[in-house]
């Protein structure tokens, strides 16, 4: 089994790997944010993929949703700190085959890799209960946008979330300042929010982003 790590925080990634080498999986890359996951993966080609949600630039939410087109045939296996059942549906819905607590990783995540490699969904027990019903276009704690967002939408939400301007925003996506300006007004218009804040406050509560407004 080959599998690459995507965490954020060095020190989790050792962990992880001493876990799994000894255990006799090869870890064969590693990653700090969604862009570099992606790149691994297309480089390395892994069985599965241990993926962090919160991470800077692009999270794990959008770098397994681009994963599931892009690279099918690759399991995501989401880890995170968050029991959040929406942080958990946003995952599975953008195809992760499993979902485990950072706290409990030691005792399940070689189970879980090996319930995802045989073809299976894992999520953890901690939560499993949580997520019998997935929420509806309705749902008061999960408003839906009328008009869905783009993922470069919600690249460019992630990146406003965590206190980017729009020209440090444009560099780190390889477009004209005006583009990021118009994707900010078209998405205060598609979710009717006014100000960075709401469109922060918007962010954390999708998972987008971690960082509290």
């Amino acid at each position: 089994m080959k599998v690459v790590l995507a965490d954020d925080h060095r020190m989790m990634r050792e962990g992880l790997r001493a876990l799994l080498e000894k255990a006799g999986v090869q870890v064969i890359g590693e990653a700090a944010n969604g862009h570099e996951v992606i790149a691994e993966v297309q480089r390395l080609l892994p069985d599965i993929v241990v993926m962090d949600i919160a991470m800077p630039g692009l999270n794990g939410i959008e770098a397994t949703r681009r994963l599931a087109v892009e690279m099918p045939a690759v399991k995501v296996v989401a880890l995170s700190m968050n029991a959040d059942r929406r942080y958990v549906i946003a995952m599975l819905d953008a195809g992760a085959a499993g979902y485990l607590l950072k706290n409990s990783a030691s005792e399940e995540l070689l189970t879980a890799l090996q319930v995802v490699s045989q073809g299976e969904t894992y999520v953890t027990s901690a939560i499993a209960g949580s997520i019998g019903d997935r929420p509806t276009p309705g749902d008061a704690q999960r408003p839906e946008p009328a008009r869905p967002l783009s993922p470069r939408e919600r690249e460019v939400l992630q990146l406003i979330a965590e206190g980017k301007s729009s020209k440090e925003i444009g560099t780190v996506l390889g477009i004209a300042v005006t583009t990021v300006e118009t994707h900010r007004r078209q998405l205060m218009a598609k979710l009717k929010l006014r100000t960075i804040a709401e469109l922060t406050k918007y962010a954390v509560r999708e998972g987008l982003t971690s960082v509290e407004p």
